[in-house]
């Protein structure tokens, strides 16, 4: 190690936000260059741990104290090889993954952990400058394999694909290339010239992208699908052209709010909103069709898609921003019933938590009130406790708690509810497991001989780390599956469950 007592000199420093004023007026992500001198003492933290285990809260397996230990000593070549030794994509999860590897640091036990996170951006970013991220193929082997969708599992099954000589085409319905990378994550999280770089290298591999194509009986059945001028592919025709199919498709049904009143204008689902905010970041439409612009906004969710919202309300101009979450307000630091190396349960505010709002916990919504024209006016929410019996939670209200918050715009953020269940998946005939995703074996393959599935359609919604886990390992199987063999790593088998 470069500094073997570097645990003991540095502070954990983290990136620093560009000033609020300046950031919600314009939607460049928010993070100012990180200074080299901090991101040495970053490496310099890292412990060399006999059993280190921020691997075994990595879903990827990456090799953290080995390029911790290289930035360290000033080779970041060789640390940018150790990092995409494991991982296809560190510029995305270097920004967008909450980092569970910091969860399971062995420094967190008694101080602040090792900036993982920060320092895997940093060799990413640094090896893209320097033109060090390697154009790879392999001999072909004449297999074709289709890949439908284009998230981080699906991009992560089709490069891997390709290294190992296959032709892979990527299908992906909507407008560009990036699934919810591109349409459900905000650009002030990551610009979306990002995702075109790695594009970029992909296709120098030999990865073939085709969008606007949906696969499946009928554009209009299936949600989400690009309006006018899509390729429609029956789902048949992917079996008679290719040698396998992986299906990448996402958790894309909103999980919904049945209450009174969801059917008032102005109540939408959050990814509706994000993609239309992003499409106009992008300059594909003149202006995001729904706009949070000098009106009294109410987020339902607490979540990470629910502070997407709350950074572009900011930056569109609302005039107040409430969010509720149905869960009591977290701890501030870890809590006694929540164990080292076991992921912190503590409260976690964003860069758009910074940028203003009110975040309300312990809240349910009953009601949604509409005004005469049937546009929504307010929504009514109750106080609740939640409550733990025979390991069920559920939530009891709380007598004399209802309140009123005055709105004209309501974005649910309520997460996911599975993969769509029309389109490709009932025209192939893969069956479901009990959750209602995608169901596949210990290979990942599905009751379809020769098609497969990876990414939150299997897992559910997840963190964008697991989808590129899954990708990789799905990648090995589907090349086992046409080989015999393979030399591709898989990380994960379907269910694995890492610290996190």
């Amino acid at each position: 190690m470069g500094d073997p007592r570097g645990f003991l000199r540095y502070e954990r420093t983290g990136p620093r936000r560009r000033p609020v004023e300046l950031r919600i007026h314009d939607w460049r992500e928010v993070y100012e260059p990180f200074p080299a001198e901090d991101l040495l003492h970053q490496a310099l933290r890292c412990m060399d741990c006999g059993i280190p285990f921020c691997h075994e809260g990595c879903p990827l397996g990456n090799l953290i104290p080995e390029w911790n230990d290289l930035v360290g000593r000033d080779l970041p070549a060789e640390a940018s090889e150790r990092l995409h030794a494991t991982n296809n994509f560190p510029e995305l999860t270097g920004r967008l993954c909450p980092a569970p590897c910091e969860g399971s640091c062995v420094l967190g036990i008694s101080a602040e952990p090792v900036a993982i996170k920060q320092v895997e951006l940093e060799i990413a970013e640094w090896a893209a400058g320097a033109g060090l991220v390697p154009v790879l193929a392999s001999r072909p082997t004449g297999k074709r394999v289709a890949v439908v969708g284009s998230g981080p599992a699906g991009l992560a099954a089709a490069q891997q694909l390709t290294r190992a000589g296959h032709e892979v085409v990527v299908v992906e319905r909507a407008e560009r290339i990036g699934g919810l990378l591109r349409y459900g994550v905000p650009e002030f999280k990551l610009e979306k010239a990002v995702i075109d770089r790695r594009l970029a290298q992909m296709q120098a591999e030999g990865t073939v992208f085709r969008v606007r194509t949906v696969v499946g009986p009928d554009t209009a059945e299936v949600p989400g699908a690009a309006a006018g001028g899509a390729t429609v592919l029956p789902a048949a025709s992917l079996l008679d052209d290719f040698d396998a199919v992986v299906l990448a498709i996402g958790s894309t049904r909103p999980r919904e709010l049945e209450v009174p009143g969801r059917e008032l204008a102005g109540v939408h689902v959050a990814m509706d909103y994000l993609k239309g905010a992003n499409l106009a970041c992008e300059g594909s439409i003149a202006e995001a069709p729904i706009s949070a612009r000098g009106k009294d906004v109410v987020i339902l969710g607490g979540g990470d898609t629910g502070a997407d919202c709350l950074g572009t309300v900011h930056r569109q101009g609302a005039r107040s921003v409430r969010q509720l979450e149905i869960l009591p307000e977290p701890p501030t630091a870890r809590a006694e019933g929540n164990p080292w190396p076991t992921w912190p349960v503590i409260l976690r505010s964003s860069a758009a938590h910074e940028e203003g709002g009110e975040r309300l916990y312990a809240l349910s919504t009953t009601e949604i009130l509409g005004d005469a024209t049937g546009a929504v006016r307010a929504v009514r929410a109750v106080r609740v406790e939640r409550v733990v019996e025979a390991g069920r939670t559920s939530f009891v209200p709380v007598a004399g708690s209802p309140l009123e918050l005055d709105c004209q715009l309501v974005l649910l953020a309520l997460g996911f509810a599975g993969p769509e269940r029309t389109g490709v998946v009932a025209e192939l005939g893969c069956a479901l497991d009990p959750r209602g995703n995608v169901a596949v074996d210990g290979s990942y393959m599905t009751n379809v001989d020769g098609v497969f599935a990876c990414g939150d359609a299997v897992r559910g919604q997840s963190l964008v780390v697991w989808a590129i886990a899954e990708g990789r390992s799905a990648a090995a199987a589907v090349d086992r599956y046409l080989e015999g063999s393979t030399d591709l790593p898989a990380p994960l088998r379907p269910g694995a469950v890492a610290l996190a």
